[in-house]
């Protein structure tokens, strides 16, 4: 399943993020995996949670990004949630195709059972129905 933190940039969706990774890891039983496009945020962090810098990998695009998200998924079999900051960022999104990237990582994500949180600087009445619902956070 997919959560979004949508919002204008500035609103304080990182933030939001931060605080749900870090309050999960307390009752974690599986891995935490924190997916940022810088490593600025690591001391935010409990130590528990891996944060993994897109900007080590060079990746390009956004399909690179949703190949590179599917292998997180299928190395740790262990993951129960992914969080990404400043999605459209940090996957490389171009133009408008950020709801396909999307919507194929929440399928992805209920395929394995990974809770995936996103925090994006969109509004929520900037997309469409079926992801509006997957609004948890609109700022």
């Amino acid at each position: 399943m997919i959560q979004l933190i949508t919002g204008e940039k500035g609103k304080g969706k990182t933030k939001v993020l931060l605080d749900k990774a870090n309050e999960a890891a307390k009752n974690a039983k599986g891995s935490l995996v924190f997916v940022d496009k810088d490593s600025s945020h690591i001391l935010e962090l409990k130590n528990s949670i891996r944060l993994v810098d897109v900007s080590k990998y060079g990746l390009s695009s956004s399909a690179e990004f949703y190949g590179f998200a599917a292998g997180l998924i299928s190395a740790d079999h262990d993951l129960e949630q992914l969080y990404i900051d400043a999605f459209l960022k940090t996957a490389y999104v171009k133009d408008d195709d950020y709801i396909e990237v999307l919507r194929k990582i929440d399928k992805l994500s209920e395929r394995y059972g990974v809770t995936v949180s996103v925090s994006i600087s969109v509004t929520k009445d900037q997309l469409p129905d079926d992801m509006a619902d997957k609004v948890i956070v609109a700022l």
